[in-house]
C-alpha cells in the first residue's frame, strides 16, 4: 500500500473509525488505541476494497471485532468500568456537522445490541440489510433490535 493510499485512507476513515470506537468502548483513549489497531490492520494485511460501501463495512467490522475482543480481554474483565460516560469524556467525541445532541449519550448508555442498531440506523445513516451484514446478525434481530431500543431509548428519556 502506497503511503498516499494509506493517508487517503486515514483522512476519510479516521473519525468515522473513532466514532465507532468510541461508541463501543465510551473512553476516549481506549477509542484511540482502537482506531490506531484499526489503521495499523489496514496496513498489514493491505485489503482490496470492492467499492466504497465493501471499504466502509471493512472499517465497521475491524473496528467492531477490535472492540469486542478488548472487552472480552481479561483486563477489561478485572478493572473497574464507569457506568455513565464521564463528562470530560465528551469532549473528545463530536458527530460532524451536529450540535450537542444529549440523545447520543443516552443511546450510548443503552446496552450493545440496541446501541449499536441505533447508533448505526440514525446516526450513520446505515439500513437496516446494511446492520445485519456489519453485525452479522439476521435483519428481523436488527428490526427488533431497535424497536426495542426506541422503546429503551424512550423510557431512559422520560426519567
Amino acid at each position: 500500500m502506497t503511503r498516499q493510499l494509506f493517508e487517503a485512507y486515514f483522512r476519510e476513515q479516521y473519525s468515522f473509525v473513532y466514532r465507532v470506537a468510541f461508541m463501543q468502548m465510551k473512553r476516549h483513549a481506549d477509542a484511540e488505541d482502537v482506531s490506531q489497531e484499526v489503521f495499523v490492520r489496514l496496513l498489514k494485511y493491505e485489503p482490496q476494497f470492492e467499492n466504497k460501501e465493501h471499504e466502509k463495512a471493512w472499517f465497521v467490522k475491524t473496528t467492531v471485532n477490535l472492540c469486542r475482543d478488548i472487552m472480552k480481554s481479561k483486563w477489561n474483565s478485572t478493572t473497574v468500568s464507569i457506568e455513565k460516560i464521564p463528562e470530560q469524556e465528551k469532549a473528545y467525541f463530536r458527530l460532524p456537522d451536529t450540535k450537542e445532541d444529549e440523545t447520543l449519550w443516552e443511546v450510548l448508555e443503552l446496552p450493545e445490541k440496541y446501541r449499536d442498531c441505533l447508533y448505526f440506523f440514525y446516526y450513520e445513516d446505515y439500513s437496516i440489510r446494511e446492520i445485519a451484514g456489519l453485525l452479522d446478525m439476521p435483519e428481523n434481530t436488527v428490526k427488533t433490535n431497535l424497536k426495542r431500543g426506541r422503546e429503551a431509548l424512550k423510557k431512559r428519556l422520560a426519567d
